[in-house]
């Protein structure tokens, strides 16, 4: 790959990854975003299995970008709206 060439993000199934890493990568967006849970502040187990089941179902997305080397989290509207499918 040329160095000037920007590589489109890679999307990656949560079953390709180990257990470990998955867990790892959702703490890490979990402490990462401090995402709003309305009234009460939700306990870490709690949005860990709720972004858990968003990516088992499909509505979170694994993302690798291959141009800086870093993965992330993005939700299946994310997607559609940069990517179109």
């Amino acid at each position: 790959m040329f160095e000037n060439e920007n590589a489109p993000p890679i999307e990656v199934p949560y079953d390709a990854i180990s257990e470990d890493a998955l867990k790892g990568l959702i703490d890490s967006f979990i402490l990462r975003e401090g995402t709003d849970y309305g009234k009460h502040e939700a306990a870490h187990q709690t949005k860990y299995d709720q972004i858990y089941k968003q990516i088992t179902k499909g509505d979170v997305k694994i993302v690798f970008d291959p141009n800086i080397g870093s993965i992330t989290l993005i939700n299946k509207i994310q997607w559609q709206k940069f990517f179109g499918n």
